[in-house]
């Protein structure tokens, strides 16, 4: 793929600084000791983490685009600290004291972003402004209060999670019909292209390999001589591990096609905004923001004065189908626009200037997991649901304490080994998640119209586990 279409893919691929053009593909068979299938965030954190513990190993990652040209370089740019699955459903599968546990390694996650982006030069834009999820309806503030009580009753503080009356929200994020919001501490904007395509620069100083415009059709496990293969396009790579991290292409891989399914979010970027716009939103510590909706949106103010929001929707394709979304003007766009400017009158004509979208990886029970098997020489982190800028690196560095064998507080951590069932064969694959989508929509609907709380939450709730 040329330079040009590349630029084209999200508003953050059109502004990293650099060249997109490609890296040598695999030219042929070769060994290594970790070959790594994806070199998006899960693929790449794997690898500095890998040759940080042990600068020995070699370590081959094959990618069939160029470095972050999945949802490593089109998300919405929030290290968030929160799973795709709350703190207290950790606790269901385990513990408490195990859920808490989860939480904070994932908000270590996060500030070791920070960290190793200042340690290794890479310049991502990193800011811990926090988030603040907006109540902007009597139903909403109800789940957002509830939801930060049962935080708490877990164990969790209020320097990790609170809630705000609505004077204090407007001063975070002066959006129309503020009732109150809940601010969680532990979350950083980044320009999430910079930081992907600098890990990947970083990650080949240490002596990694990354080999792109390399399609792989298949991973298999372990045979008689100790070592795993990945059977690619353009020859086979044999390892003694063989890591999986290819999210919400896994569809791609011979046997996964129910293993995780794509599911699509879209996004838009506008103008840069005049400093009066601003003093009229707020925003200016750069915490990133959304509101209580069951249909998520989720946004940033831009270290260059924008504002980048994306939201859901956009339905669930037949077969796991994955179509380019580079050019296309989506109605979930049309959809996420006229949110932006609902919740900021200020912006008035303000131009829309990018428009583009991607797939994020959707497992059965939406719980994201990290593991290794030992006897088959596979390993896997993915299922993020959206939430993987901080959960991928997370998973990526216990991924590679798993391999090396180092003991950590990360190493027995409740997802570690999960796996979750396999989706339905179709339809009813493609019944199931679009009515999901069908309900989450129609109880945002019903909440707008009624001001009640939606019933048929509950409904999509249990739906979807």
């Amino acid at each position: 793929m040329e330079t040009g279409s590349l630029r084209d893919v999200s508003f953050w691929l059109d502004t990293v600084p650099g060249t997109l053009e490609p890296r040598p593909g695999l030219d042929g068979d070769r060994d290594a000791d970790v070959a790594i299938v994806g070199a998006g965030y899960t693929g790449l954190w794997t690898a500095y983490h890998l040759l940080r513990l042990d600068p020995s190993l070699r370590v081959v990652l094959l990618e069939r685009d160029v470095a972050g040209y999945g949802a490593s370089g089109r998300n919405g740019g929030w290290a968030l600290g929160e799973y795709s699955v709350s703190p207290m459903d950790w606790a269901a599968r385990s513990t408490p004291e195990a859920a808490v546990r989860q939480m904070r390694g994932l908000y270590d996650a996060i500030d070791d972003i920070g960290r190793v982006a200042d340690a290794e030069g890479i310049d991502c834009h990193y800011t811990r402004g926090g988030w603040i999820d907006m109540a902007r309806s009597g139903p909403q503030a109800q789940r957002l209060a509830a939801g930060v009580r049962a935080r708490h009753d877990l164990g969790l503080t209020e320097d990790d999670v609170r809630w705000v009356d609505a004077d204090e929200a407007r001063t975070i994020c002066n959006a129309t019909d503020l009732q109150g919001g809940w601010f969680n501490s532990h979350v950083a904007a980044i320009h999430p292209a910079r930081l992907v395509r600098g890990l990947a620069d970083v990650v080949e100083r240490l002596g990694a390999t990354i080999l792109e415009q390399t399609a792989v059709a298949s991973i298999h496990p372990a045979d008689a001589t100790g070592r795993a293969r990945v059977e690619t396009d353009r020859g086979t790579v044999r390892a003694e591990v063989v890591v999986r991290a290819t999210e919400g292409y896994t569809r791609d891989l011979e046997g996964h096609r129910r293993t995780v399914v794509p599911v699509y979010s879209m996004m838009v970027a506008t103008e840069p905004l005049s400093d009066d716009v601003w003093d009229e939103i707020g925003l200016h510590q750069r915490p990133t923001f959304g509101d209580g909706r069951n249909l998520i949106i989720y946004g940033q103010r831009t270290v260059d004065g924008r504002i980048a929001i994306g939201g859901r929707g956009a339905p669930y394709r037949f077969g796991s189908g994955v179509v380019s979304t580079t050019g296309v003007h989506h109605p979930v766009h049309d959809e996420v626009e006229a949110s932006l400017r609902q919740l900021f009158p200020v912006l008035g004509d303000t131009a829309i200037t990018h428009r583009w979208g991607g797939v994020l990886g959707l497992p059965r029970d939406w719980t994201p997991t990290v593991g290794l098997d030992r006897a088959t020489g596979l390993a896997w982190g993915c299922g993020y649901v959206g939430d993987g800028v901080a959960t991928a690196k997370l998973a990526g560095h216990t991924i590679a304490e798993l391999v090396t064998g180092t003991d950590s507080e990360r190493t027995d951590l409740p997802w570690i080994g999960h796996v979750a069932r396999k989706w339905e064969p179709e339809p009813l694959r493609w019944i199931g998640i679009n009515a999901g989508l069908w309900m989450a929509a129609g109880a945002d609907r019903a909440e707008a119209r009624t001001g009640r709380p939606a019933r048929r939450v509950d409904w999509l709730n249990r739906l979807l586990r």
